[in-house]
């Protein structure tokens, strides 16, 4: 059931939102996890809700209180994209959170510190959770990128209130389980990002939905490795080469790897850096950071036409300017995609982060919040978070 299906008004909404936004210095560097959920915010208020209580992680604080990880500077950023105050409790339990939202006036909103302050938020101590679920009459979770995990604040709490999926969980769900269960056309499905032994789950469960699985990232390096190449000091998970073996005998040829790479002296975006083909054994001392231009290439050429696109972690080293060329390149060439029609599903986590920096997070269909979260349910795995939640 989502907050579409339930009438708030009169109640206390206790909402769990993922406010885990990366803080600097200067302030919030990515207020992207904000704005996703600005549409929950907005039903919530115009639905003469009592009051709106908040409540997040933010890092891993390991359950003590540590200052650089406070919500506080996100109260005033959140105020400023609503429009509305938005006040901040400095706990998420006790006399300063009850005292918080008692002074509210009807219809305000109030943010909750980082409820990974506790130990019992993470080992979903049911006493903790029945502290939070305290605070509402309803409980809400629109927190997509932690519903994989079975916490205090997104499963604990389910079990004291009636819970109701947010709109923009609704949105992961629809846009991520519509891909997998009923894509249109061809359906291709790029995976990228450092190591494989993470992703082996993944690709065994989307080698039987999809028409083409595309590898770039450092986990190409494992399955370069398990076809007998050199790959100097690149990375590669030497325990999970089998592995990478096996899954390329099953995956009748779906499975295609770079042609080329770009390498480099050191791990450095200064480093010294050529292009190789992929049939080519790594220089002593270089290691691979990027897939190559011809690859960047081949793969826009197998997107084209595609219908349904899911794309799960980068390219190469992607923070490093001169090995952020096939991530962009791809992202440019998903952009394409989706303006002729297909459906380009973004899996949150580092992908997000790199079709932001290149600019092009307005070009895809749907970018999700939850890398981890997006992962499980390419899986096919049931995320406890949304298991918790009411059924119709």
């Amino acid at each position: 059931m989502t907050i579409r299906d339930v009438d708030m008004r009169g109640k206390k909404v206790l909402l769990r939102v993922d406010f885990n936004v990366p803080l600097s210095a200067a302030g919030i560097s990515d207020d992207t996890r904000i704005r996703a959920a600005l549409p929950t915010l907005k039903h919530i208020l115009a639905s003469d809700a009592e009051a709106l209580i908040l409540m997040s992680h933010l890092g891993r604080p390991k359950g003590k209180e540590v200052p650089a990880l406070s919500l506080a500077p996100v109260a005033p950023a959140l105020s400023e994209l609503l429009g509305v105050a938005v006040h901040f409790a400095p706990d998420c339990i006790g006399p300063a959170a009850a005292s918080a939202i008692s002074a509210l006036a009807r219809g305000g909103i109030v943010l909750l510190e980082n409820t990974r302050f506790h130990a019992g938020e993470t080992k979903n101590e049911p006493a903790f959770a029945a502290q939070l679920a305290q605070h509402g009459d309803v409980f809400v979770n629109d927190a997509f990128g932690a519903a994989h995990r079975a916490h205090a604040s997104n499963v604990g709490v389910a079990s004291h209130l009636p819970a109701f999926a947010g709109l923009l969980l609704e949105k992961e769900l629809e846009n991520l389980e519509t891909a997998l269960e009923s894509p249109r056309r061809p359906f291709i499905a790029i995976l990228g990002g450092a190591k494989v032994s993470g992703k082996i789950d993944v690709i065994d469960a989307l080698l039987g939905k999809v028409d083409a699985l595309l590898i770039g990232g450092g986990m190409a390096n494992t399955f370069f490795a398990a076809q007998g190449r050199g790959m100097a000091d690149s990375l590669v998970e030497w325990d999970a080469v089998a592995v990478a073996r096996e899954l390329l005998a099953a995956a009748g040829g779906k499975i295609r790897l770079p042609s080329d790479q770009r390498i480099a002296a050191a791990f450095d975006d200064a480093a010294e850096s050529r292009v190789i083909a992929a049939s080519d054994d790594l220089p002593a001392g270089w290691q691979s950071l990027d897939i190559g231009p011809a690859t960047v290439a081949a793969y826009a050429d197998a997107i084209q036409g595609a219908k349904t696109i899911v794309w799960n972690g980068p390219m190469g080293v992607f923070e490093f300017p001169n090995f952020a060329r096939g991530t962009s390149g791809l992202a440019r060439a998903l952009a394409a995609e989706t303006e002729n029609g297909a459906t380009t599903i973004i899996g949150g986590g580092d992908s997000a982060a790199a079709v932001e920096k290149a600019g092009l997070s307005q070009k895809m269909s749907h970018i999700s919040t939850g890398g981890g979260a997006s992962l499980e349910l390419l899986e096919g795995k049931t995320l406890p978070g949304i298991a918790a939640l009411n059924d119709r």
